[in-house]
């Protein structure tokens, strides 16, 4: 069975063919990155209307490299939410245009119930029932997976989303946009224990998560102390030294009572921006890791999956892999390009629901706040 699908729900305008749910024969994803890094974020209306340019292209190429035509697929899956409304009915529309004109079946894929099956697409894949961590700019939910359509939600975020706020705060540092990728590739060569900051509801024995406290707590410091440096920028503006002393004899700043300039001294022990990524990065995963591991108790399951775009993070796979190793449970998480958007995910969650019937109408329509449950 091939199945054509289409996902549009954001800033990525991506098509791709599955066959039978599992092998990818194409997949083709147009970022919309460059249109919207001048804004420092999505602008809706831009990303619309670059849907609008870049669908049938997409579309073309990947039945191309897929070796087919439009006519071999059996059948047409799109995101129809959750998403940006005017994003998610270019894709819907789109779709339903060539399923009408195909006579094909059309099915409508929640984008989250995509991104649980991403995993699917790996020649290594879990057993029902399992658990699911999905991180991603817009959702942090842990979520039992029972079967094809069959999920439960255990615990989401109360406010932002993860992935919402490693952007934000990379916003905040000055590291354009997406915020996320600049600071996890910085946090590789960082100190995770540099800068204090807080971990969300440590005290509370649920499995909610909520980040908008750590990202005030960035702000607040940030406001505070200034943006930190990265350690080329630092040192190539670090003047050198007449005398021994004169970063106050080497130590932190009141530490020797050198005759340096004071705040020499603090530029020279202040964390790198290195260090603070790190140190954000390590407050989001100790969190993420935490509550997994106290799901995966709960609900007596053994297999953990984690999916959504921030399930590409290094810091967030190295830390679950330890967790994993300690444990005992079973660790599946989709190669990098499957994390983030894509319609290979979309078409093998659409395959899932083919094979249990359920397809669509003319009539289907968007809902940018559709819930998985």
């Amino acid at each position: 069975m091939l199945v054509l699908g289409v996902e549009t729900s954001c800033d990525e305008t991506a098509a791709a063919v599955v066959e039978d749910g599992r092998r990818v024969r194409s997949s083709v994803v147009a970022s919309q990155i460059k249109d919207h890094a001048p804004y420092g974020g999505v602008v809706p209306e831009v990303a619309s209307r670059q849907h609008l340019a870049t669908i049938v292209p997409v579309l073309r190429r990947a039945v191309a490299e897929a070796g087919i035509g439009f006519h071999d697929v059996d059948a047409i899956a799109v995101t129809h939410g959750p998403g940006l409304v005017g994003a998610l009915l270019v894709g819907v529309e789109t779709a339903k245009a060539l399923a009408f004109a195909l006579g094909k079946p059309l099915v409508g894929v929640n984008h989250l119930a995509g991104h649980l099956a991403a995993v699917f697409l790996e020649e290594r894949v879990p057993a029902y029932p399992h658990l699911a961590l999905l991180v991603s700019g817009g959702h942090t939910a842990l979520i039992r997976v029972d079967g094809p359509g069959t999920t439960r939600l255990l615990g989401a975020t109360r406010d932002d989303a993860s992935g919402e706020a490693f952007d934000k705060v990379g916003k905040l540092l000055g590291l354009g946009y997406p915020g996320g990728v600049q600071i996890d590739r910085l946090a590789a060569n960082g100190n995770p224990r540099a800068v204090a900051l807080p971990r969300a509801l440590p005290g509370r024995d649920d499995l909610d998560f909520s980040f908008s406290g750590l990202k005030t707590a960035v702000a607040t410091l940030l406001a505070r102390e200034g943006r930190p440096q990265a350690r080329a920028e630092r040192s190539s503006a670090m003047p050198v030294p007449e005398r021994a002393d004169a970063l106050g004899g080497g130590g932190p700043r009141g530490a020797g009572g050198g005759a340096g300039d004071p705040s020499e001294g603090q530029r020279a022990t202040s964390p790198d921006l290195e260090d603070f990524c790190a140190s954000f990065q390590s407050a989001v995963v100790d969190v993420l890791v935490r509550k997994s591991r106290r799901a995966l108790v709960r609900e007596g399951l053994s297999a953990l999956v984690v999916c959504g775009g921030v399930a590409a993070n290094r810091g967030l796979r190295a830390a679950l892999a330890q967790a994993a190793s300690e444990d005992g449970f079973e660790l599946y998480i989709p190669a990098p390009k499957y994390c983030t958007d894509n319609a290979a995910m979309i078409a093998a969650a659409g395959s899932q629901l083919v094979a249990l019937g359920r397809h669509a109408g003319m009539d289907l329509a968007v809902d940018p706040g559709l819930p998985l449950v």
